[in-house]
């Protein structure tokens, strides 16, 4: 946090909003929750990610699970979707194997994903948002950008204060809460966002923006993977300052246009805006595995996972796509990928991995694969994808229908209130 000798500084209480010059409490109830930067009452570009979303709408539902360690995801053979913050001090972590999860943290609960619940909490908090602005860029169910230039004289409150209330809200009235970044750009919100996670808010205002990312590591780029990351350090980059340093003339050399985004990423420099209304050609999620591996039940977990993450996406940008897209990458990088065309577009999880499973059944070569991804193309709004589906199947409304009613009764009653006959088999 930048320090500013003899100038203001001011402060919101993030419990009881109240605005102030920078203290080690607020004044007002002594709270020693808040949030204060130079720039606080300027900057409008935040980006909001929910704190372990799954799990916290699992904990949300089921009382009993509070104070323990909760694991979102499939069978012993899968993979974590999803880890409470007392199963990630045990040293669990997303996309983990469950049964290395389940070794570091052997009394962890296992809660099989409920995506229907997980969508409606996310639509509740997106209306929150859509009252505060209607500049959102949802990322997936949990996280989303949002712009509040402008927004002042609307709500007569700064933008910094209308995200404590939004963060407020969403523990009161959803019971999940959240980490917010608040920055001059997309970039540096998306990073700020992760600084002091849970329930963090974080700033990183313009002046301070080159001293804040100086020794930052340079992965914290996005689409710099590992394979990036190694060759990046082979010409001796591994920070910001590094880039610095390095010159932009010698990095557009070597990297091309890749080393002109570095160079002004490295610098906090970034154009892109917040827009909803962005064209969506695609949808994709993809892993680069700790190990190589032709094992069928890890990849099988990792396509189960994936396509959970890639319906969370298109829910989350109210898309559906019509074509199932799987790739792989061998351990000499030879890239394999397959796809196929669905009857109706869908965004619901089950169906693009049923449809991810098949295509990978049909890859003749068994690896080893050191990456693995799945895709949604053909991307449409889901509100022409239902009616399609409705004409095709009349009855497919009715059993939504059904569905989210049996979702409500076991929110309310537990899961076990409801079972289908497959489940007691």
């Amino acid at each position: 946090m930048l320090h500013v000798q003899g100038g203001r500084m001011p402060a919101i209480c993030r419990d009881c909003e109240r605005i102030f010059d920078r203290d080690s409490r607020c004044p007002n109830c002594r709270s020693p929750r808040i949030v204060a930067h130079p720039e606080l009452l300027e900057l409008s570009i935040a980006h909001m990610d929910c704190d372990a979303f799954y799990a916290s709408v699992e904990k949300r539902d089921n009382p009993e699970l509070k104070n323990k360690p909760v694991i979102v995801g499939g069978s012993r053979r899968g993979v974590v979707s999803t880890a409470c913050y007392i199963a990630r001090i045990r040293g669990v972590h997303s996309a983990m194997p469950m049964f290395k999860a389940l070794k570091v943290c052997p009394d962890a609960i296992v809660v099989k994903p409920r995506m229907n619940a997980y969508s409606e909490a996310s639509r509740t908090i997106r209306m929150m948002m859509e009252e505060m602005t209607p500049a959102i860029e949802p990322l997936s169910l949990d996280e989303a950008f949002l712009d509040l230039s402008g927004t002042r004289r609307l709500h007569g409150a700064p933008p910094a204060l209308m995200l404590v209330r939004l963060a407020q809200r969403m523990e009161n009235e959803v019971g999940v809460s959240g980490s917010i970044g608040l920055s001059h750009n997309k970039f540096l919100a998306k990073i700020a966002s992760d600084l002091e996670k849970p329930r963090g808010f974080s700033v990183i205002g313009k002046q301070q923006t080159i001293e804040f990312l100086a020794n930052r590591p340079i992965g914290l780029i996005w689409g710099i993977g590992g394979v990036q990351q190694k060759r990046l350090e082979g010409i001796g980059i591994r920070t910001f300052r590094d880039v610095h340093d390095f010159g932009r003339d010698r990095l557009e050399e070597k990297l091309g246009s890749q080393g002109t985004r570095l160079w002004r990423l490295a610098h906090g420099e970034d154009a892109r805006r917040v827009s909803r209304s962005r064209p969506i050609k695609s949808i994709s999620n993809e892993t680069t595995l700790d190990a190589d591996t032709s094992d069928p039940d890890i990849l099988d977990g990792h396509i189960w996972r994936l396509s959970e993450k890639l319906a969370d996406r298109a829910k989350a940008k109210d898309r559906t796509g019509r074509t199932v897209v799987l790739k792989l990458k061998r351990h000499n990088h030879r890239l394999i990928t397959r796809q196929a065309t669905l009857a109706v577009p869908t965004q619901m999880a089950e169906r693009i991995y049923a449809q991810g499973r098949q295509l990978f059944e049909r890859v003749r070569d068994r690896g080893p694969f050191r990456l693995i991804g799945v895709g949604l193309n053909d991307i449409s709004p889901a509100e022409a994808a239902q009616a399609e589906l409705e004409f095709l199947d009349p009855e497919s409304r009715n059993r939504m229908r059904t569905e989210l009613a049996s979702d409500e009764i076991r929110r309310k009653f537990g899961k076990d209130a409801i079972l289908k006959g497959r489940a007691l088999r």
